[in-house]
């Protein structure tokens, strides 16, 4: 199972989004009363669950394509994958 995004804005968006709707859902607490607890459940969709998710979400977009781990005969190795060597020089 993958928590990344297909791009680094969309999935710092939705960051923002979920962030965003789980602080309004306290603030507006006082004001709105427990209505205001319907902005945790769009958090916890843009989240993808909970903010844990979405951290991991976040180091696999900003890692992907960087690493390759090759599993073969129940021996795993990680490597650099091809966007690393190119920006390396290597």
């Amino acid at each position: 199972m993958s928590f990344a995004s297909s791009s680094l804005p969309r999935h710092l968006f939705r960051g923002a989004l979920g962030f965003g709707s789980l602080i309004s859902a306290f603030a507006l607490l006082p004001l709105v009363g427990p209505a205001a607890l319907l902005l945790l459940l769009l958090g916890a969709v843009a989240f993808r669950g909970c903010p844990t998710c979405w951290v991991i979400g976040l180091i696999e977009t900003t890692s992907r394509g960087r690493l390759k781990r090759d599993c073969t005969d129940g021996t795993c190795t990680l490597t650099r994958g091809p966007a690393t060597a190119q920006r390396c020089g290597s």
